[in-house]
């Protein structure tokens, strides 16, 4: 088996993702569902001497010790290819997710413009970019890394696990770091970070006690911070950044957060019905009066009525964002109710307007 052959596949296919694991035909995620797309079934062997192939030495010694491996692999001039090679029944599975090496703009990916250009402006703060896996966030941040390439003189400093999208430069100048590789650790790296001078950090992902302490302190010195979170709305959010500390630290946390803490876009790739593909659905806080006072008050669970309530501030739900879509054509009303987790608010939404099929 040759893993260029899976990448060509993969082009070809329009899959986001592929598995691939022993006495198992290949399956790719092409929009949202996993299917078949080989009826060749490889043997375990055959996937055991697929690894040897494209792991390194030190990939190697990865694998042994943690039983998980990332690295990324080139495909033409276009697209890169991040890899994880980890262990299941004591056997090799791995999965492939493809990105495409051109970041594209906020237009270009259906993503909120006057929102994202407004918080790229910033000099300092913390703005996440949250979702599931593979609900777009790393290609949110290159758009935003690639904004700010164009528009701003800045330093920008990446610290990834792996690098993905490769930035040439324009008006910035932009040093990529590779945790395994280029640095031990994010905890290194961000240690580091201090002395390099930089006006923009991305770190791929806030995991952590001391990456958050790290990313709060460095958007408080006067760097804007842009990172990525695991979770599904901006109160998840905040609850997830503040429930990284002891509960001693709380109202401290709370009360960073509720001046850091510049925007928050929450994400959900969804079938749409105007085109092939998915189109992202958002829910969109940024850090108003209101939100400030709600955050520093812990008064979380006020927050959803406030985005709501507040499109001055280029805010917006999911429901206003999914009504939005529906009223567009752009989705059906099956697929928004499907993907709402508050269906009840999204059928008041539909009925108090007149939908015209």
């Amino acid at each position: 088996m040759d893993i260029n052959e899976i990448f060509k596949m993969m082009v070809e296919e329009n899959a986001s993702d592929a598995f691939i694991k022993g006495d198992s035909p290949i399956r790719f995620r092409v929009y949202t569902e996993v299917k078949i797309v080989m009826e060749r079934v490889y043997s375990k062997k055959e996937i055991a001497e697929l690894v040897s192939k494209i792991i390194n030495h030190r990939g190697k010694e990865e694998l042994q010790a943690e039983r998980n491996c990332e690295l990324a692999l080139y495909y033409q001039d276009k697209w890169r290819f991040r890899i994880v090679v980890f262990y299941e029944k004591d056997d090799f599975s791995i999965v492939v997710r493809k990105i495409n090496l051109k970041a594209l703009s906020f237009s270009e990916l259906n993503l909120p413009e006057k929102l994202l250009e407004k918080l790229c402006q910033d000099r300092r703060g913390l703005v996440l970019i949250t979702g599931t896996t593979g609900s777009g966030k790393s290609t949110t941040i290159a758009s935003m890394i690639e904004y700010i390439n164009m528009h701003f003189q800045r330093h920008v400093l990446t610290i990834e696990e792996p690098i993905e999208f490769i930035f040439e430069e324009k008006k910035s100048i932009i040093n990529q770091r590779e945790i395994g590789r280029d640095v031990l650790s994010y905890d290194n790296a961000l240690r580091q970070s201090v002395i390099h001078s930089p006006d923009v950090i991305y770190i791929t992902n806030i995991r952590d006690r001391n990456t958050c302490y790290a990313a709060l302190n460095a958007a408080e010195t006067g760097i804007l911070v842009l990172s990525t979170v695991h979770s599904v709305n901006a109160v998840s959010t905040i609850e997830r950044i503040v429930n990284f500390f002891p509960a001693n630290e709380h109202k401290f946390v709370f009360t960073q957060l509720s001046f850091l803490l510049k925007g928050v876009l929450s994400l959900r790739l969804i079938p749409r019905i105007d085109a092939k593909g998915l189109i992202p659905a958002y829910e969109a806080m940024t850090l108003s009066p209101t939100i400030s006072n709600l955050i520093r008050e812990d008064k979380l669970s006020q927050i959803p009525m406030c985005i709501a309530d507040s499109d001055i501030f280029n805010m917006k739900s999911f429901n206003q964002c999914l009504w939005e879509f529906i009223q567009a054509k752009k989705i059906s009303r099956e697929t928004a109710f499907e993907y709402s987790d508050e269906k009840k608010e999204l059928d008041l939404l539909v009925h108090n307007i007149k939908y015209k099929d």
